[in-house]
């Protein structure tokens, strides 16, 4: 017997409705409720999603750092994920590495292409960018044996043999002074310490050359204005970290070399150094730079090519600045007058044209002194080398040019006569103001000691990640010696260099002004700090695995308007900095954003920072992992 509600619709179907009908019905039926699930589906997805949004927002909340101008920023670790979705999901393909026979490459100094190229007499050693277009890209991989750096101060005396390019047959093969300044066990090279009575006869040394300028000892030469050194041919830099210890900046260059770099065991072991040298072409340095030049046992014959060489070293060496020659361990045979003789005769004539004075001669080292009166030139007997005409441009790898430089720059101050103070004076300052005016500078200084302090900060829970701060405490401090050799890509004044000496972190900066924005470099190596020009659309001159952090405010917006592929920079960045090195960009938010794509694709781990100010300014904070295959 049939229902009330089944009587109700026969009465309205009809007692027997067609089958097709039928089957229409339940079709209609099963997608109302194909239909209902979605719905329901959809709520519950979106649901799903809101939970996942939560829980990506307190995944990012612990990424949060509190301490960086103390107000909360959010370390977005999933923003690549989310503009890779956003561009249609496609996720970039990570760079290979390189073959083992690229472990220490070095871009632009190919010596056998060079002489393929025609270039030969000691030509064929120096930087040919124009060679080297066209290269495999790929990751420069560090070599089987190599380990991190230890910190300093322990890494200046002792490091691993494995991390450079000089075998023990090159040690034992190497003259005298080398094993003196080595000692090569299994796997380490140790430098003598300093620590005991003699550093390896360096102490001695410098305290001869400071008498022989007038000193009492070598911890009066910044008090006499010698407050930075240019280092021709340093050997392994054992006079350079002597002088580090009396708060002197000495930088040391030399030519390229393929196995047992000078340039390379002074970086690997934090101190200052790059591949340089003026074979053809000018340093990449302003005139009047550095306070001495120190060429000891260099093997440069300095009156070949007309003397061109020395008036190279004249040109960046500062009015009142000495010039040490070391001459070989070869001695001549005869009385010291006759050594006096052979050893200045050559250069006797050059010098005097200079304006030189040779300031004093004791055993095998010579000082000449340049000197700080512009009216000496007009009063010479002879004018073989001309003064330059003009004002300087520039220098940038500049062929070398016969004639004086500097001679027309404000700039031109004896050393004897600047302030004693570490920083310059307003005086001095006044003199940049083509650059600068000192209300920027002093701007310039306060940012820049704040950045430092929030750097360290961001840095520290980083480091630390393993032992999480509980909530309250303050984060730990981090080694003062967790980094030693820092690149400062696109320095403005040195602040950043200023502010970590302020800080007192055991570090040294290369500041780098790119060659196509305001020349700061004079004002910079003024402030006794090392620095350079350079177009970062080539790659820079040094060994792979050299600085532990580089910097860069505005570099990659600079860039964009320029012909350089960001690609090619990152992977130069990645070469040039130690497996586990920091990489600090700071730059407009649609420049991070490109960075941060880029950094994976050379297999960085980056966190971007945004600093809640309001402004477009974003921070990308990344390490290069240490990659063993």
């Amino acid at each position: 017997m049939r229902s009330s509600w089944l009587k109700k619709l026969s009465f309205i179907i009809g007692p027997k409705p067609p089958l097709s009908w039928l089957i229409l019905c339940l079709i209609s039926l099963l997608a109302l409720i194909a239909v209902l699930n979605s719905s329901s589906s959809s709520s519950s997805s979106s649901l799903s999603s809101s939970d996942t949004v939560d829980s990506a927002h307190r995944t990012a909340e612990s990424l949060i750092y509190t301490n960086y101008r103390r107000i909360k920023e959010q370390a977005a670790v999933d923003y690549l994920e989310l503009r890779t979705v956003s561009s249609g999901g496609v996720r970039q393909k990570e760079v290979g590495l390189c073959g083992k026979e690229r472990e220490n490459f070095v871009p632009c100094h190919n010596v056998s292409a060079n002489l393929v190229s025609g270039f030969k007499q000691g030509e064929e050693f120096d930087r040919r960018c124009e060679v080297y277009k066209g290269t495999e890209r790929c990751l420069v991989r560090p070599p089987k044996e190599y380990k991190i750096p230890l910190r300093w101060p322990t890494g200046r005396d002792v490091i691993w043999s494995g991390n450079v390019k000089i075998t023990k047959d090159q040690f034992l093969s190497s003259g005298s002074l080398t094993k003196r300044l080595m000692l090569l066990e299994e796997n380490q090279i140790a430098f003598h310490s300093e620590d005991g009575l003699i550093f390896n006869g360096v102490k001695d040394y410098a305290r001869q050359l400071a008498e022989m300028i007038g000193l009492g000892s070598d911890t009066e030469l910044p008090q006499a204005g010698v407050r930075n050194i240019l280092d021709i041919n340093c050997g392994f830099g054992s006079f350079g970290a002597h002088l580090l210890s009396l708060k002197i900046m000495a930088v040391c260059i030399a030519a390229y070399e393929a196995t047992g770099s000078q340039v390379q065991l002074s970086l690997e072991r934090g101190l200052p150094a790059m591949i340089g040298n003026f074979i053809a072409r000018q340093l990449p340095y302003p005139s009047l730079s550095y306070d001495m030049v120190h060429c000891a046992q260099c093997g440069i014959m300095w009156d070949e090519k007309n003397g061109m060489f020395l008036i190279e070293v004249d040109r960046v060496l500062k009015p009142g600045g000495y010039f040490v020659l070391t001459s070989p361990t070869s001695r001549p045979q005869g009385s010291s007058r006759e050594k006096k003789r052979i050893m200045s005769n050559p250069m006797e004539g050059l010098t005097q044209q200079l304006c030189w004075t040779l300031l004093a001669q004791q055993d095998e080292t010579f000082i000449w002194q340049k000197t700080a009166d512009v009216d000496c030139y007009a009063s010479r007997k002879q004018h073989t080398i001309q003064l330059c005409k003009g004002e300087d441009t520039q220098s940038y790898y500049r062929p070398l040019v016969p004639c004086i430089s500097g001679t027309s720059s404000k700039r031109w101050i004896a050393i004897q006569n600047r302030s004693s103070e570490s920083e310059l004076s307003s005086a001095e300052l006044k003199i940049h103001g083509k650059y600068l005016q000192p209300e920027e500078f002093y701007e310039d200084l306060q940012y820049w000691r704040s950045a430092v302090k929030n750097y360290w900060s961001l840095l520290t829970p980083l480091i630390f990640s393993d032992h999480p701060k509980r909530p309250g405490d303050e984060d730990p401090l981090p080694p003062y010696n967790m980094i030693r050799n820092v690149m400062d890509m696109s320095t403005n004044y040195g602040g950043l260099n200023a502010a970590l000496l302020e800080e007192k972190k055991s570090v040294w900066v290369m500041n780098v002004v790119p060659s196509r924005a305001s020349n700061a470099l004079p004002l910079i190596l003024d402030r006794g700090f090392t620095g350079v020009m350079h177009d970062w659309c080539e790659p820079f001159p040094t060994y792979p695995r050299t600085y532990d952090m580089l910097h860069a405010d505005g570099l990659l917006s600079h860039l964009s308007s320029e012909r350089c592929s960001m690609i090619e920079l990152f992977l130069e960045m990645d070469r040039i900095l130690r497996p586990e090195g920091w990489v600090i960009l700071s730059d407009t938010m649609g420049a991070i954003e490109m960075a941060r794509m880029l950094a994976t694709q050379v297999r960085w781990e980056a966190r971007i920072i945004d600093l809640q100010n309001g402004s477009d300014q974003r921070l990308l904070v990344c390490q290069k992992p240490f990659v063993k295959k």
